[in-house]
């Protein structure tokens, strides 16, 4: 098994090289699909860098298993799969807001049951800013160590979240935000996950929560937090994961997460998990 501070530097390799393609190509981008509504796109751009970071996996390390938001799986013998988001943020990207990303992390375990570890991880967002982390060994913007070492209690705290693409679950992620608004500083939208939980690591924004995230959407950036030293979890304190994602500094998790319970955020939409 490769040391993580090796899989960093190739998810870094990865990312960037991904990251120059689709910024290279942002002005031509259009609609090519669409997937869970009319308003959840993919951008040919998308196609193209996922189509690279397959190209690259393949010829840098062949026998690893690939899990990316616009193909198929593909099996590996290794026991290192790499979770692949191409474009997060790609309403932004075909907008021209700087808030999208590449995000590509190297994992272990079964990611599609839930049982798998983030080994490293790599994000390069729109602004070119390199965000890493490898497990054990830290988290870096720009290769400068991020150590989160506190911040303001809950009613101080800049919070992040993100909505889905189907309206009837955005009016109800609507409804736990009017609940929210009332018990922190405020609250910001920015439209990529990725790039929400790199500035959580950054104390740019003090914690984030969203429901209804994949895997490819939340790899390698709940690495980066968790390695600067938030913690990052899902509503009953495990692993996070695609009903409910939350990170924040140790000392308002907690406090954060009864307060999105008490709103609604257990089950925002009824008895269905998104």
């Amino acid at each position: 098994m490769p040391e993580p501070k090796e899989l960093m530097e190739v998810a870094l390799r990865l990312a960037r090289e991904a990251g120059v393609l689709i910024r290279d190509g942002r002005a031509s981008a259009e609609v090519a699909a669409t997937k869970s509504s009319h308003v959840d796109i993919v951008t040919q751009m998308d196609v193209a860098s996922e189509t690279l970071l397959r190209a690259r996996i393949a010829q840098w390390r062949p026998d690893d298993a690939i899990l990316g938001e616009e193909g198929d799986d593909t099996a590996g013998t290794s026991g290192i799969t790499w979770v692949l988001d191409p474009i997060d943020g790609t309403v932004n990207y075909l907008y021209g807001l700087p808030h999208y990303a590449v995000s590509v992390a190297a994992v272990t375990g079964d990611v599609r049951n839930g049982e798998w570890t983030r080994i490293a991880g790599a994000v390069y967002d729109g602004e070119g800013v390199e965000w890493t982390a490898a497990l054990g060994h830290g988290a870096y913007r720009n290769g400068v160590r991020l150590i989160r070492t506190g911040g303001p209690g809950l009613s101080g705290t800049l919070l992040g979240t993100g909505f889905q693409y189907i309206a009837q679950r955005r009016v109800a992620q609507g409804k736990i935000v009017a609940e929210m608004l009332g018990q922190v500083r405020d609250i910001r939208r920015l439209g990529s996950a990725a790039v929400d939980l790199c500035l959580v690591a950054a104390g740019t924004l003090d914690a984030y929560y969203e429901h209804g995230l994949q895997p490819w959407d939340f790899a390698a950036g709940a690495l980066i937090a968790s390695e600067a030293g938030l913690r990052v979890a899902g509503i009953d304190g495990g692993e996070p994961d695609s009903h409910l994602t939350i990170a924040a500094i140790p000392e308002v998790w907690d406090e954060l997460r009864d307060a999105l319970e008490k709103a609604g955020a257990r089950q925002p939409w009824g008895s269905l998990r998104a």
